[in-house]
């Protein structure tokens, strides 16, 4: 038998679990820019800590908690540039807020009130597509900004995200198809964090790898520890600058954990094992990019608990934003859906205020 093809998906990690170099790191890896990112992701952890809070307080509608993904996610927003585009699904905050979202739209779209996804508009999220609940379907979106990328000659890339559940939805194999087909600027984020929300990695796909999933649609495939944010920087840089010479789309595997529940409205324990959990907890983002910085003199105690402080008191400033946002009238409901709207919603619509009116 003659061999067709043959692969080989490359792991790439620079930290271990004890914050211990395992290879020489990159060239481009500065400590002053780790210390810098090790400090947005406490202030991620903080924001989302009190966002559970807020919901079991009644405060919040069901959210969707990134603890564990905060290498991952800060290290992805931190790469990429203005001009570029990122569409995410629903959990990614660490990326958003790199790239100006503020925790106040989170909560407010997460508080039901659309007007989230209403971006700054002098910040790079001004021209990012909105929160994506249905699964993968982002993916889509950022192949077709690529698309728009090439073919009016702009150096920039597009990039999304998806779990590992969402690398098997034909959204995402339908994105990464395109991307092979017209050589486009996209780089595929597959967060691999075990669990499509009760369903193991190992029920939903029988490939070896996530990552490999990309070499049907010949993009380059990589497999990385989305636990050190080290890898993730080198991982994207890599991707960015392979898509900007004309190469082609990356699809990226960050192998991490998802520590809490996969919302507020799930209880993980009925499906996974607490050993497991406990094991997760040994290797996760912060606990190492910690003892790396300490090691180099850089962190301490005290300034972890300054920071932590301070980090409060910045989360508390958004809270209070968010919730003496003033609620949108009713009418607002009907306002966005049409350019010219239906009689019955119209009906509707009147019917609405006049009950507004009658109880106001």
């Amino acid at each position: 038998m003659t061999v067709a093809a043959q692969f080989e998906i490359e792991y790439l990690q620079y930290l271990d679990a004890d914050g211990q170099p395992v290879r020489d790191l990159p060239a481009s890896c500065d400590p002053q820019t780790l210390l810098t990112l090790f400090k947005q992701m406490l202030y991620v952890r903080t924001f989302d800590t009190k966002a559970v809070a807020l919901q079991r307080t009644g405060k919040l509608g069901t959210y969707a908690s990134c603890l564990g993904h905060e290498a991952t996610h800060v290290g992805v927003g931190a790469s990429m540039k203005t001009g570029d585009v990122f569409a995410p699904s629903y959990r990614e905050y660490g990326a958003m807020f790199m790239r100006g979202v503020r925790p106040r739209d989170v909560l407010l779209y997460w508080g039901g009130d659309e007007r989230g996804n209403d971006y700054a508009r002098d910040a790079d999220a001004a021209i990012d597509f909105p929160f994506c609940v249905p699964i993968s379907t982002q993916c889509l979106h950022a192949a077709g900004a690529a698309l728009a990328f090439k073919l009016r000659g702009e150096q920039h890339v597009a990039v999304s995200s998806c779990g590992d559940g969402g690398s098997s939805k034909t959204d995402f194999y339908a994105a990464l198809n395109s991307a092979g087909a017209y050589k486009l600027p996209l780089i595929l984020c597959v967060v691999n964090n075990g669990w499509a929300i009760s369903v193991p990695r190992s029920a939903q796909t029988g490939a070896q790898t996530l990552a490999q999933k990309g070499l049907a649609g010949g993009l380059f495939c990589l497999q990385v520890d989305g636990n050190d944010l080290i890898a993730v920087l080198e991982a994207m840089r890599q991707a960015r600058e392979r898509a900007l010479a004309g190469e082609g789309g990356t699809v990226i595997e960050f192998m991490t954990y998802r520590l809490s529940d996969h919302t507020t409205a799930d209880d993980a324990r009925r499906y996974r094992g607490e050993q497991e959990v406990k094991d997760a907890w040994l290797v996760e983002p912060m606990l190492r990019l910690r003892k790396y910085l300490t090691g180099l003199g850089l962190w301490s105690e005290a300034d972890e608990n300054a920071w932590k402080e301070e980090c409060g008191a910045r989360v508390d400033e958004e809270v209070n934003a968010y919730l003496n946002t003033p609620v949108q009238p009713v009418e607002a409901m009907f306002d966005y859906l049409y350019a010219d709207p239906p009689p019955d919603l119209l009906a509707q619509r009147a019917a609405a205020l006049a009950l507004e009116n009658r109880h106001g």
